[in-house]
Order: structure tokens, then sequence, then C-alpha cells
């Protein structure tokens, strides 16, 4: 009998609640803002969101945070889908913060017309500077005491635009010696003359995200709205608002945030790098995006099993990216059909193999089925992996070399008798003899040889490129990056080569995921044409990474 698998802190909470009754079923939320596509860390909360809900019964809505309209944009909404949906998963209802905005002023009204709101003339500056620090209370504004009407009006006026961007703001009045920066007397509105992806020029005031997101969750009764961990400063906030306007009591629930090795989760950061063309959009391979790894050739099935691996957990911490490539190894070795593709070409000649002849051979499309093979060409004239052949080689070498013998995958065991040279002195071709009594599952030649290599027979052979994807920055924690993080950038993240592939490999449809036998796992990228195919490198068959970290 297996053990059952112990609840994190949050389901703790919830199955208490269900138990005291204090909801029949519980309602959570994903609310994105739609100024930039998800990343990894954003999968990790979509995973538990709707993972909860699934697990109790409940259901899980969509609401896209989009009360600021400067940096929001649709397609950003129809990526933030897309991804949720390749996830796996589907949402009861979905709704924008832009569907409550004028609930959203009637609950300012209701603040102002009960004393707890007013309507501030002061600079940002200057609201910064009464702010006072973590250790000295701050100072009221010289606007505090405004009467409800005036401030009725003014806020009035502010909805009709008949102030300036930045002229005024509507404050919440709570505390200005709160020892919670966030509660003393927090900006609840701002003017913004900018048209909103949604609402159009209907709007020119915007409820701040610490106003709309508590009262977007009363309006839409979730019962438990999970956060990460920066906005636990922000409960007391999100509970005052709530408790206040007398609405529906929402919750907020706090878990640790995704930190990842050898990558940036700042939205900022990320549209920096798309921006300056350090990358080649939302979607380069090299991003943390979702859609960056769904490019790359990584499975949800992948990217759910390392959000289940990480857990949840009440404190920060750094998760190694090797996590994710576990995970991603772990589902495509079950499933990635197996092809042969050679990175490195170099050209191999089989000198007693008739000119003329050729023949079919099977290989293996999926691990563990033998029924499920396919055919492949076999002639004189072969390509293999320059890597896999060395001409003065140590002892612990067992692929070719002068004199030595391999086999060939699916195929022969062949010698090295002649290594062809251009003027340089660069190896350019090896020709060989082959054992005709070795072929693979009729070997009768009772010859044992140590090392396999792979192949693709030279006169059907396509040519492709080949894009292989490394860690996009050299620094390990890119929290410790002081100065322009750009300058942390790895070099060696992509480095492209012309290959050479079996010919079946480009017909496959775009996305098609393989193993390349000995060379790592692959992905058939959008940019591919009848032409030319071009193959992303999901990762490595080892974790080649950690290897040569401890090298350096």
């Amino acid at each position: 009998m297996s053990e059952e698998k112990s609840l994190n802190f949050i389901e703790e909470i919830i199955e208490e609640h269900l138990k005291e009754g204090r909801y029949k079923s519980i309602i959570t939320r994903f609310p994105p803002e739609p100024n930039g596509y998800l990343h990894i860390g954003h999968a990790k909360s979509i995973t538990l969101n709707f993972t909860l809900a699934r697990k109790y019964g409940g259901i899980t809505n969509l609401r896209f945070d989009d009360t600021n309209p400067v940096t929001e944009e649709t397609e950003y909404v129809d990526s933030i889908k897309d991804d949720i949906r390749w996830l796996g998963y589907e949402w009861a209802n979905e709704f924008y913060a832009s569907d409550y905005f004028e609930q959203l002023y009637e609950y300012a009204v209701d603040l102002i017309q009960k004393g707890l709101a007013y309507v501030d003339d002061s600079t940002s500056d200057e609201i910064a500077a009464l702010k006072g620090t973590p250790t000295e209370p701050g100072k009221d504004s010289p606007f505090r005491n405004r009467s409800v009407e005036e401030n009725m009006k003014m806020f009035s006026d502010m909805r009709a635009g008949k102030y300036k961007d930045g002229e005024k703001v509507l404050r919440a009045k709570i505390d200005m010696s709160s020892p919670n920066m966030l509660m003393r007397d927090p900006v609840i509105y701002r003017i913004k003359h900018a048209h909103h992806h949604r609402t159009k020029d209907h709007w020119v005031i915007y409820p701040m995200y610490d106003f709309a997101h508590g009262q977007s969750d009363s309006i839409e009764r979730i019962t438990h709205s999970i956060c990460t961990l920066e906005f636990v400063p922000h409960r007391p906030l999100y509970d005052w608002l709530i408790e206040k306007l007398e609405i529906f009591p929402s919750k907020q629930y706090e878990f640790a945030r995704l930190n990842m090795t050898y990558t940036v989760m700042s939205k900022r950061k990320l549209l920096q790098l798309v921006n300056d063309k350090v990358v080649d959009g939302w979607d380069d391979p090299r991003m943390p995006t979702i859609a960056a790894f769904r490019r790359r050739g990584y499975t949800p099935e992948a990217i759910r099993m390392f959000c289940e691996k990480i857990g949840v957990a009440r404190r920060d911490n750094l998760i190694d990216y090797s996590l994710l490539e576990f995970c991603i190894r772990e589902h495509l070795n079950e499933t990635a059909p197996r092809a042969m593709v050679v990175l490195n070409p170099l050209k191999l000649i089989i000198t007693n193999y008739e000119e003329q002849k050729s023949e079919w051979l099977k290989a293996e499309n999926v691990p563990n089925n033998p029924e499920d093979t396919r055919d492949i060409p076999f002639s004189n004239t072969l390509w293999i992996e320059h890597d896999d052949f060395m001409e003065s080689p140590d002892k612990k070498w067992h692929r070719l070399s002068p004199g030595g013998m391999v086999r060939l995958k699916h195929a022969y065991i062949i010698q090295c008798n002649e290594v062809v040279k251009d003027d340089n002195g660069n190896v350019i071709a090896l020709h060989c003899t082959y054992i005709p009594e070795s072929k693979s599952g009729n070997d009768t030649s009772g010859i044992q040889v140590k090392g396999v290599i792979h192949w693709v027979n030279a006169p059907t052979a396509v040519d492709a490129e080949v894009r292989l994807y490394d860690r996009l920055f050299t620094i390990e924690d890119t929290a410790d990056i002081e100065g322009d993080f750009k300058e942390y950038i790895n070099p060696d993240s992509l480095k492209v080569v012309q290959a050479k592939m079996e010919p079946w490999l480009a017909e496959v449809e775009n996305g098609s995921r393989f193993q390349f036998l000995r060379n790592g796992y692959f992905c058939k990228d959008k940019t591919s044409s009848p032409a030319l195919p071009v193959f992303n490198r999901t990762v490595t068959l080892k974790d080649t990474w950690q290897k040569e970290k401890k090298k350096g």
C-alpha cells in the first residue's frame, strides 16, 4: 500500500475551512496582468490554483488585472490564454478587472462618503516624502481633511477628465503612523489619459492594483486568494478595504514564488531582453516564458511534474534549473521517437561495400517497443559525427580510430583503414571496411566491439539547421547581479550548426519532439521550411552543465 502524500499548508487550510463549514466549495483565481508573456513562475501559480480547485471540487476563474492601460495589450491576453490551455487547464469564468470599473468606482465613492478616502493634490514625490520611513511615522497630507462634499466633487471631476495625469490622486485614509508603510494612506486611484485595450477611452481614472485586487476577489466570491510572498505586506490593506466596504470576505494566502537559477523572472527585465534584441522575441527558446519552453520542446506534463516536485513552500528558495531539465528528460525518454542526426558531419566511405548497392535496415522508433520500427537506408557512403573519430586516442576511447572497430547503430561492425586529410591536415573523410556477417539482429561474426556510433546515409541525407540552446545567464543567482544584468548573458547560450539527418524528419510537423540518438532531445521549430528544416535542442541527454561547472 503506497504512502499517502502529505498535504501542503494551503491544502491544510482549505480542509480545515471545509470541515468548519466556512465554505461549501472553494473558488480560486489566476489573475495575471496582460503586460507580457507568462513565465515558468506563473506556471507554478497556475498549477497550484487549478489543482487545488480540482482536488476540492471547486472552480478557478481567469481574471486579467488590466488596470494599467499603458502596458497592456490584447496580444498578451491571447498568449496567456494559450499558455494556460497548453498546460492542460480550463478556467470556469473569464473576467477582467475592467469588467468591474464601475463597481470599483462606486466602492471608492463609498469610502469617500464614509470619510475613509480623500483627493490629494500632492505630487508623487511629495506623497513619498510625507510617507516617512520604516522607523519614522509619516505626516498627514495638507489635503487629508477635505470635506466629504469637496472630495466627492473632485473625484467626480477626476472621472470627467477635468485634470491632467498626476494632478490629483485618491488616497485611502488609514494611518500615517502605521508600521506597515503600505497602510500610510495608500493611493487607490490615479489619472491616466490612455487608451485601454477593452474600455477604449471611456475611463481616464484607473484603480491601483491594491484597490482592484481584493475587491475583484470579493465580487467573484473568491474563497482562497493565493498570492506570492511579496504580497504579505499588502494583506492588511486587502483586509481593511474589504472590512470597510462591508463586502464578501475573500481571504489572501501567500506561498513562495519560484526563483530559478541562471534566469530572471522579472517581466520588466524580460521585456528589456526582447526590446534590446538580446533574444528573438518572447518565445525565444532561451527565455523562461511558457511560450519559449513550448517552442524549445518542453511538454506540459514535464512542467506540471516540475511544479509538483518543487512543492508549495512558505519561504523563498532558489530552484536549480537542472530539476526542470530532469523532468523533461524523464518524460521525453518515455515518449520521444528516436532518430539519427549528425551534428558535426564527417564522411565515411565503406570501401568493400559495392558503390551501387543499398539496403534497408530496421531501427526502433520508441524505446521498449520492438514492434515500433522504421526502415532506414544504408549504402557505402555515410555521415558520422566528427567527434566519434580520434586519430590518436587514449586507452579509454571506444569509438573510431585508425585500425579501430566500432558498430554502426542498427547496421554493421566497421574498421577504419585510412584517414583522408586536406592540405591543411584536417580530417575530411575515413575509408573503412565492414564485416558482412555482423549485421545487427543477425550477427554471426563473433566479433565483440565496445563502441556503437550513429550515422546517416549520405545519398539520402537532408541538410538541417540545428540550434543548440543553453543557459541564458552565466551567473547562478541573478538576484545577486549589480549593475546591468545583460552583462551576464551567456555568449554560448545559442550555437547554430548545419547537420545531416534522416530524410523523413523534414516532413514532420513543427513542434514534433525527438531524441536524436546520443545527442539529446530536439523539437522542430516554427521557422522550418521545406528547403531547410530547423530543430531546437530541448535538453541534452545528461546534465552536462553541472559537469562543466565542477570543472571550472
